[in-house]
């Protein structure tokens, strides 16, 4: 499909936090991404406010494995606590994502070009991304670079696991047109090494949070899709 792009992510670390274990100051990561982290990912190779992208599957190449350290995070009031943070060590992901246009954008037809669009996210995912790429906190530095998502042998090739009940991502107006922020769960589960993330639109649990309007764009406001294209 012109639309869809096909990556490995990997790093030393990833923390996924698990919003439960946050409680006083500790955090605990899922044993595996979760949706809006990977979507993070492929934001950060490209996007721009008239595309939204869409999380397909995961493959995890390597064993689960968690490492604690003791942290010492600056608190708002000033000063440090002390804390145990327990990561993801050694990971790698073959992630499977497209973009689509956003239908509640309509203000953003004009920049609408799937050809362009596709082209330049080919492009930045061969440079390594438009931003620095990260799993799941600023501190787990992580890279990308383009490979078939079924090459190569993964470690949970033929192994199926459920993970319980676990954060999927959050809804924001821009993309659901709904004013408000919200929080999804899902169950995921691996079959043959491979999770294949449910649709935002059909995650059937969702916590609203808060009250939330939609950024407005302009003309003025962004860089035509035709510009940036010509000038990589």
């Amino acid at each position: 499909m012109r639309n869809t792009i096909e990556f490995k992510v990997y790093g030393d670390y990833a923390l996924f936090t698990d919003p439960l274990t946050k409680l006083g100051g500790e955090k605990m990561s899922y044993q595996i991404p979760t949706y809006q982290a990977i979507k993070g990912i492929v934001e950060s190779i490209y996007w721009k406010p008239t595309i939204v992208m869409v999380v397909d599957a995961i493959r995890i190449m390597k064993p689960i494995k968690m490492e604690s350290k003791g942290m010492r995070p600056i608190e708002y009031s000033g000063g440090n606590s002390l804390a145990h943070y327990t990561y993801l060590r050694d990971v790698c992901y073959h992630i499977r994502a497209h973009f689509e246009f956003n239908p509640h954008r309509p203000d953003l037809a004009f920049d609408r070009n799937e050809g362009k669009h596709y082209a330049i996210l080919k492009r930045s995912l061969e440079a390594g991304g438009r931003r620095d790429i990260f799993l799941g906190a600023r501190e787990c530095q992580a890279y990308v670079e383009p490979i078939e998502f079924d090459q190569g042998e993964g470690f949970y090739d033929g192994v199926d696991l459920h993970f319980g009940t676990m954060v999927h991502g959050f809804n924001y107006p821009d993309e659901t047109g709904v004013n408000e922020l919200a929080v999804r769960l899902w169950h995921p589960v691996m079959k043959n090494g491979v999770i294949t993330f449910t649709r935002p639109e059909d995650c059937s649990l969702v916590q609203p949070i808060k009250n939330m309007q939609a950024k407005k764009f302009t003309a003025d406001d962004i860089e035509p899709v035709d510009l940036l294209h010509e000038q990589l």
